[in-house]
């Protein structure tokens, strides 16, 4: 009896026969086979493979997702798109990310090389590995509790004013977006936050049943100024926002420059709920439950910005401890001087 054993790509495999010959012959067609399989499996370009990993989840993958991809697709990494997947080498990956560096922000990069390892390992097998700029913190601009009734003064009366105080409210902007009449209930003060609606491929609103997350259904209270904006509103549409997201954006920006307020868009205004939650000592759970957050490390860590002046407020207390230390310091020692001059 022949053995002979084989080795490719890391796989090891015994092949064994009554004569040399045809456990060489054997193992010769075995090898074969398996270099044409794994250079047929190869042979696809990065964008083909892109496309086979999103047609791979069509039913499960959101519009709004399945459109950043595309952009991925269409703007990062052009030089490698024509590439051949499974014959670009980790170095070769590296160069790309480093030229791709120059062209755009750490955090696009970091998105975008998150999605294009995804595509390399199920086109490939492999994991590559490179090193990604460093990402830099950026706090989304937010109105402070001393702001906010300057803006809602402010927006008063304007076409964005219902889309403004629901942000405020909580709401996302694809909650908003989707939100019909028949879920506001004015007489007990209530709105059902169920559904929401994004843009998809070709800049299509695609509206969906699910929110972002179980905790995005939910309900949140309506406050004044909104109940007067909605019961004002003329119903023209099943849906209370018609303005589009960059009208809304646009229109926000230029209300919050005209009086002096940093420019929060939308998404700001989201963030400005979570601070005034914070600044009212809303209780972190009840916050969670209005704002439809899955976590309180997702509030906390994106969300929950603290205001200038609960940092000044804070400040003070702890500056006046000290003072207040040195003080009975001074005036034990202005006594114990007293007690010396009588005796």
């Amino acid at each position: 009896m022949w053995t002979v054993q084989l080795r490719l790509s890391g796989e090891s495999i015994s092949i064994t026969r009554d004569t040399e010959k045809a456990a060489v012959a054997e193992a010769m067609a075995v090898k074969n086979g398996l270099m044409k399989a794994k250079t047929a499996k190869a042979k696809k370009t990065v964008t083909v493979a892109i496309d086979d990993y999103i047609s791979a989840r069509s039913n499960v993958l959101s519009p709004a997702t399945v459109r950043g991809y595309r952009f991925i697709q269409r703007g990062r990494f052009q030089t490698m798109m024509q590439r051949d997947i499974g014959a670009v080498t980790q170095e070769q990956w590296q160069r790309a990310v480093n030229a791709e560096a120059k062209l755009c922000s750490a955090k696009t990069l970091q998105n975008a090389w998150r999605f294009l390892s995804s595509v390399i390992v199920e086109a490939t097998g492999e994991k590559i590995t490179v090193r990604l700029p460093q990402v830099k913190p950026n706090e989304h601009p937010f109105l402070t509790p001393d702001q906010i009734p300057a803006f809602v003064e402010a927006i008063h009366g304007m076409p964005v004013e219902i889309p403004a105080l629901l942000a405020l409210s909580s709401m996302r902007r694809s909650e908003l977006l989707d939100l019909r009449w028949e879920n506001v209930d004015l007489e007990n003060g209530i709105i059902t936050v169920s559904g929401a609606a994004v843009y998809g491929e070709g800049g299509v609103l695609v509206r969906k049943k699910e929110n972002k997350n179980r905790s995005s259904t939910r309900l949140i209270p309506i406050i004044p100024p909104l109940r007067a904006a909605l019961e004002a509103a003329q119903r023209k549409s099943e849906y209370v926002v018609t303005m589009s997201p960059a009208g809304m954006f646009q229109q926000i920006n230029r209300i919050c420059e005209a009086n002096n307020l940093p420019k929060v868009g939308i998404h700001g205004l989201r963030h400005s709920f979570a601070s005034l939650a914070y600044h009212l000592n809303v209780p972190e759970k009840v916050a969670m439950e209005i704002g439809g957050w899955a976590n309180d490390q997702t509030m906390r860590k994106i969300y929950t910005h603290i205001a200038q002046q609960d940092v000044a407020a804070h400040a003070k207390t702890f500056t006046a401890f000290f003072d207040n230390k040195n003080d009975n310091a001074n005036k034990n020692a202005n006594e114990n001087e007293k007690v010396t001059d009588i005796q």
